[in-house]
């Protein structure tokens, strides 16, 4: 499985051949997977700093009220440069990944649209310097 998350495009011939067994074997076993809901998409991931969004940060979202949680994420989604979004335990009830062209942006983004959302009573913003690990969850497959 390491050979196919590591690259979704690598032909099953070629896994069938480094993993020595037939290509036929190979699909099955990857069906199964995304039949488990273990593999649950394929496809190409896009390099915010080759489109110009150098700046990668993570924003804990603190709300006025809990129950304002679904209206909160309904309007984050409008903000194009948000790319996660998870409801949390501990100090905020939302933490979310956004990237932006740079610290002017940022502040836009902060600022202007996502503390202007009603129900967002504060907010504190950690810029990523880098990313140092980038990886799936192992899968071991019986």
């Amino acid at each position: 499985m390491e050979i196919i998350s590591g690259n979704a495009r690598i032909p099953f011939k070629d896994v069938a051949a480094q993993c020595e067994v037939s290509r036929a074997a190979i699909h099955q076993r990857v069906q199964r997977l995304i039949d488990l809901n273990v593999i649950t998409g394929s496809g190409y991931f896009v390099n915010p700093k080759s489109l110009g969004f150098s700046t990668c940060t993570y924003v804990g979202i603190t709300l006025e009220k809990g129950s304002m949680y679904r209206a909160v994420v309904r309007e984050l989604e409008k903000v194009p440069e948000i790319v996660e979004c998870h409801s949390t335990t501990g100090p905020y009830a939302l933490f979310i990944k956004l990237y932006a062209r740079d610290n002017e942006q940022l502040m836009d983004i902060v600022c202007d649209k996502i503390q202007a959302i009603p129900g967002v009573s504060s907010t504190e913003t950690l810029i990523s310097l880098d990313q140092s690990i980038k990886r799936q969850i192992p899968i071991v497959v019986d």
